[in-house]
């Protein structure tokens, strides 16, 4: 009874400091699982983990046989990722950090060896945290290519004239846009879960376990691509409401089903592959059910919550731990900044060096996912042909939620895609300087081009890179108590008859000009 009461206690304490600690990054959480369509599957998966450990709970009881310490050392790595992704602004370290947490905790709690017995259970959770930005837009983005395709060759196949540019699909008087919750991608991110869920249950080789999960992509690819073409069949016959409201959910709910359906399939195919004995039914197929041992009993008395439940002194130590943490993570959190003053971008010159600006507001829903504190939109031009348009955006403080983005995750979208990326120099005003480095990206839609350079533009660094840009935040911020910069970004088409060396060269004229004012608005 003391036991159960301390753990009680102790429980309680361990989630009100974790709740505190990782309260934004929860928050965060929930807003993705309940607020996108992509992620709404991770709701259940904490509940599907849960399951596993209640079901394995009596083989569980036959390995908890001590305590460890080691789910100390666990819970101190946690905690410092935990510092890394405040400071670093990325929810993603944040996430990993409360999961490598709660992997400690299971090991003061139920020892090595019982934490490999709920090992998937565990690992499971992970499937529930979002994809970092830029890795989720640029899938996103290669899904919507590929779902086109196909949704294309799907509309031939069937006799409707389509073309594809980009991400648009031409049926002539009708357009379609693959936008990005078209992609596939919360078909996708939901039938991994389900096909390693299945991996797990699935008693069979571990080659078929894989192929299994490596099979949730195609699927979910070519099953788009068929929706997609559907679609375009619908809105052929029926106009372009066969593609919007009511008709566009139920086939996405129908076609996640038939994507689950052939996952069951494919599973009881290879539970007769390369198997000698007798064909037997699915359901004997597949082994649902995972094995358990009976509890042990004293005198008629179950002994599997003392067995299991019954807190060490290391678990009870992990309270002390935690305490001293939330006291960090109070500084953390209400750390001050010194960013230098700066001009505001209201007071950028439309006129410079022959280069006439005109500004114009960036729309309202596009503030409110970027978070900046200042920006300047404006398009140049030195004569009717030759334009460039300059983007900044300026972050006082760059915290999680608030940081530079990446342009590489919004470039494609509207028929545009990307090319190629790589990195340029571009000259600077003043020769003792070293050349400015910067990502050029061109974009194509059909037979319009353009080329695209931006960089970040942190404190006095001039960074291409986005890793490098997180890492330099969590150093500045220790030890300058700065996180302020910007992203820069120039664009301009190439005109009929251009050449890509000839707008190259407008661009790298243009940045001189620029970057010979930007450090009054972005100071170093």
């Amino acid at each position: 009874m003391a036991s159960t009461r301390a753990l009680f206690v102790s429980s309680i304490l361990i989630v009100a400091f974790l709740g505190y600690l990782y309260a934004d990054s929860l928050v965060f959480l929930f807003k993705r699982w309940f607020g996108s369509e992509d992620y709404s599957h991770g709701l259940f998966v904490p509940l599907i983990s849960g399951f596993l450990i209640w079901n394995s709970r009596h083989h569980l009881a036959e390995h908890a046989t001590g305590k460890s310490w080691w789910g100390l050392a666990v819970i101190g790595i946690g905690l410092v990722l935990y510092v890394v992704g405040e400071l670093s602004t990325l929810f993603l370290v944040l996430h990993v950090s409360l999961w490598i947490v709660v992997v400690g905790l299971a090991m003061t709690l139920i020892g090595i060896r019982g934490t490999k017995v709920i090992a998937f259970p565990l690992g499971y959770l992970l499937t529930a945290i979002p994809l970092p930005t830029f890795l989720y837009a640029n899938l996103s983005s290669q899904l919507q290519l590929w779902s086109s395709s196909l949704g294309v060759w799907w509309l031939q196949l069937v006799g409707v004239m389509a073309f594809r540019e980009g991400n648009v699909i031409d049926l002539g008087p009708v357009q379609l846009q693959v936008v990005e919750a078209c992609s596939g991608i919360r078909y996708l991110l939901p039938l991994v879960s389900l096909a390693l869920l299945c991996a797990y249950l699935f008693k069979d080789k571990m080659w078929k376990r894989v192929v299994l999960i490596l099979s949730a992509l195609p699927i979910s690819i070519v099953i788009n691509g068929f929706r997609i073409g559907m679609i375009g069949v619908l809105v052929e016959l029926y106009g372009k409401g066969a593609a919007e409201g009511f008709y566009h959910l139920f086939e996405g709910w129908v076609i996640f089903m038939v994507s689950l359906g052939l996952l069951v399939l494919e599973m009881a195919w290879l539970g007769r592959l390369g198997t000698e004995e007798p064909r037997k039914s699915l359901r004997e197929h597949l082994n649902w059910r995972i094995p358990e041992v009976e509890p042990i009993a004293t005198d008629g008395v179950s002994t599997l919550p003392n067995r299991i439940f019954s807190p060490g002194p290391a678990y009870l130590c992990s309270v002390a731990l935690f305490a001293p943490c939330a006291l960090l993570g109070t500084l953390l959190m209400d750390r001050g900044e010194r960013p230098p003053s700066r001009a505001a971008f209201v007071d950028f010159p439309m006129e410079i060096n022959g280069w006439r600006g005109q500004p114009f507001p960036l729309e309202q829903r596009y503030i409110d996912v970027l978070r900046f504190d200042d920006y300047v939109l404006a398009d140049y031009r030195s004569s009717a042909q030759h334009q460039v348009n300059f983007y900044a955006a300026y972050y006082r403080s760059q915290r999680k939620g608030q940081s530079a983005h990446s342009p590489q995750s919004c470039l494609p979208g509207g028929g545009w895609e990307i090319a190629s990326l790589t990195q340029t120099e571009l000259p600077v005003s003043d020769p003792s300087m070293q050349p400015l480095r910067a990502n050029r990206a061109v974009i194509q839609k059909g037979d319009q081009k353009q080329i695209v350079l931006y960089w970040f533009k942190q404190r006095e660094r001039n960074l291409t890179n986005e890793y490098l840009v997180k890492i330099y935040l969590l150093w500045d911020a220790f030890s300058r108590q700065r996180t302020d910069g910007a992203l820069v970004r120039l664009a301009a088409p190439v005109n009929p008859g251009e050449s890509e060396s000839t707008v190259d060269q407008r661009l790298q004229e243009f940045a001189i000009v620029v970057e010979g004012e930007l450090t009054r608005f972005v100071p170093d």
